[in-house]
């Protein structure tokens, strides 16, 4: 529990999607088998150009976020904040997207999440990417995106981190950049917490959602899609981890491990880790898109932990919860879901 008349420390957030880092840093929230603790954080600006991941974000994260073009709203950040976050565009970047690096439209945002840290001057920053930046055709843009932030009087960092290493019930990989002010203490990166024997699967993950019929009300609902080279047909496997959730198009969401359907958007969540009670705005493909664009709640929460650190702040340890909280937890979520839906 955060100790009475502790500050909490102030965030800033860019290309916030629909809330998954920024879930992670505030905490207080349970995935799968375990609840992870609130953390000495407040977020007190955030953006983001997608309407729909926006709404998302304003149900369940809070009404601080601006919808729009970020270039728009950068000189409406606080000028003094304790830390700065934000997953930088990675279409440009990634294996699957056209290679243009950092010069990209896109990817070329990471210069506006370079600009607030110039402007709000935080202790810490957390930029988070796709592990394509670390590749060979990328080494330049790696090399500049450092630079960049070097420039500004930080001692940068980066780490690759695989999502089931910590508790996510997922493959995913992702580069995170953190950078320290020069003379604040460093960042040490979080060690995994779990070996590749001890990592979630998929069937502990969703498998108690089977039985269900679609429910709009719960994102329960799967693409139609049929099976084929372009549409993709990838299955998922019930003895390990799911494969790396994808955003750009709802053909190529992963074929349930032994029903005759496609992973639905609500297990998506699940392989996410975002909790059964976050409620996600619009239809299936809008669904589809901020899920896969998100960082992992529960690898977010392991990097705040360690971030919190940085400010000499105590750090804490997710809590394994009892079968009979799991079971309360799972109906108190589903009957939040509905009533939502009803009212």
């Amino acid at each position: 529990m955060q100790e009475k008349n502790q500050r909490n420390l102030r965030v800033v957030s860019l290309f916030s999607g629909c809330g998954g880092l920024d879930l992670g840093f505030l905490g207080d929230f349970s995935s799968l088998n375990y609840a992870y603790p609130r953390l000495p954080y407040e977020i007190v600006w955030a953006n983001d150009i997608n309407a729909a991941a926006t709404a998302t974000y304003l149900h369940n994260i809070g009404p601080h976020i601006r919808c729009g073009d970020v270039w728009q709203y950068l000189d409406t950040i606080p000028k003094k904040v304790d830390v700065v976050i934000g997953g930088f565009p990675c279409q440009d970047i990634s294996v699957n997207g056209k290679r243009q690096g950092i010069s990209g439209k896109r990817s070329g945002l990471y210069r506006a999440l370079v600009e607030a840290v110039s402007i709000s001057s935080p202790r810490v920053f957390l930029a988070e990417n796709v592990k394509g930046l670390l590749m060979s055709y990328n080494r330049q843009a790696l090399q500049t995106v450092l630079s960049d932030f070097a420039d500004l009087g930080y001692d940068v960092t980066f780490n690759l981190y695989k999502a089931a290493d910590y508790g996510v019930a997922q493959t995913r990989e992702r580069v995170m950049i953190v950078g320290t002010r020069n003379g604040s203490p460093g960042f040490l990166h979080p060690s995994p917490i779990l070996t590749s024997e001890q990592w979630i699967t998929a069937r502990s993950a969703i498998q108690d959602l089977e039985s269900l019929e679609e429910a709009p009300e719960w994102s329960h609902i799967w693409s139609r899609a049929q099976r084929s080279p372009e549409q993709g047909n990838r299955q998922l496997q019930a003895d390990r981890p799911g494969y790396t959730v994808r955003a750009e198009c709802h053909g190529n969401i992963h074929f349930h491990y032994s029903l005759d359907r496609r992973m639905s958007m609500r297990e998506a969540a699940r392989i996410q880790s975002f909790p059964d009670n976050y409620v996600f705005s619009g239809g299936l493909r809008e669904t589809e898109r901020q899920i896969g664009n998100a960082v992992p709640p529960v690898l977010a929460w392991h990097l705040a932990n360690a971030i919190s650190a940085t400010f000499r702040r105590t750090q804490l340890t997710p809590l394994r919860l009892s079968e009979r909280a799991q079971a309360t937890a799972a109906n108190h979520a589903r009957t939040r879901q509905l009533s939502l839906a009803i009212a």
